[in-house]
């Protein structure tokens, strides 16, 4: 197919991700989140769980070797991705200017010229959310005002959780009067450690509370804090329960983030809780995701393992700062033949 042709057709194949035609409501539903109602909190489902390990490694190892996406279609899923990439900066010397910069790579993530060339609406394409500290999102409300880019804000005592419930409470109220559409909370790590699981399911539930029926919530359990992988499912199942829309791998501050081992396990909790209530739950990877190729493999994950419905933003997002440079340079190679240099790219 000439060159022109193939970008053309780019056009009709752009967030299908796949070759049969996609029906431009197939990932909607009643049940899809912010709906996620929870349920009672059942102990026998928690504590009966194990997570078998060796099978579990042979799965991920073989995971990224099993799908290869190519040319048109490798264009399409990374601009998928933009969509569902979670634009994030939680630096300690985060400004207004830094974030007004960060919403404004949000609104045009990938340059205008690539898109146009793909045949490709701009407007269209803008990422999943910006993510800051609670104090900054009154500069991203103003920046992203009109956009209609969800607002993510970290919260309860972000990244280790030991600021006490009354706190962690007043924090999330606070980042939601100040513009905050999406809230990422994290879990005290002391309840998965020790077993205690109705401490977690309490602590969860009341920030579900916090947030209100209109707020994205999502669940950080800092895998790389929780002991084992069995502890990382049955922290998944009870934080579901609680109410979460979401369950997110890490804070990216931990040794250990993002890892397809750990997606397995909580991808098939958010598979067992659907099958079991009906009930949508999204997931985050957070931490270590920076190569725009990377992110076919993250896509496919989902795509086998949930469904084509976890490949959009209302239930996947992907936890990142730099990685949307990087997707910009394979674009740039889609269209021109060559790699633009990363300086050649709008910083985000």
């Amino acid at each position: 197919m000439p060159a022109i042709s193939r970008l053309q057709n780019l056009s009709a194949q752009v967030l299908a991700a796949d070759d049969a035609p996609v029906d431009a409501n197939v990932h909607k539903s009643d049940n899809q989140g912010p709906t996620n109602p929870g349920m009672p909190l059942d102990l026998q489902w928690v504590k009966r769980a194990n997570v078998n390990l060796p099978a579990l490694i042979r799965r991920a190892e073989t995971h990224s070797k099993r799908r290869s996406v190519k040319k048109a279609f490798q264009a399409a899923w990374m601009l998928r991705a933009t969509t569902c990439i979670d634009l994030t900066t939680l630096a300690g010397d985060d400004t207004d200017v830094n974030v007004n910069r960060l919403c404004a790579k949000a609104r045009v993530p990938i340059r205008k010229d690539l898109l146009k060339a793909m045949d490709v609406d701009p407007a269209e394409i803008t990422t999943g959310a910006v993510c800051v500290y609670p104090n900054l999102v009154p500069f991203a409300a103003k920046a992203l005002k009109g956009s209609g880019i969800p607002i993510a804000s970290v919260a309860t005592g972000f990244p280790a959780g030991q600021t006490p419930l009354p706190q962690r409470l007043s924090e999330i109220r606070t980042a939601i009067e100040w513009g905050a559409t999406e809230i990422d909370i994290v879990i005290p790590r002391w309840t998965v450690l020790s077993g205690d699981w109705e401490a977690l399911y309490a602590d969860v539930k009341a920030c579900k509370e916090a947030c209100g029926p209109d707020v994205h919530m999502k669940t950080i359990l800092a895998i790389g804090e929780c002991g084992t992988m069995t502890n990382v499912y049955k922290a998944s199942l009870v934080s579901m329960m609680a109410g979460s829309d979401f369950i997110k791998t890490s804070t990216g501050k931990e040794g250990v983030n993002a890892t397809f081992e750990v997606a397995l396990v909580m991808v098939r909790a958010i598979r067992d809780y659907f099958e079991r209530t009906g009930y949508y739950v999204g997931f985050k990877p957070a931490g270590g995701v920076k190569s725009a190729k990377d992110t076919l493999s993250w896509l496919a994950l989902m795509k086998e393992e949930l469904g084509d419905e976890w490949t959009h933003p209302e239930l996947f997002r992907i936890g990142a700062s730099s990685l949307v440079v990087d997707i910009e340079r394979q674009l740039w190679h889609y269209v021109h033949g060559k790699y633009a240099a990363t300086h050649d790219m709008p910083m985000s």
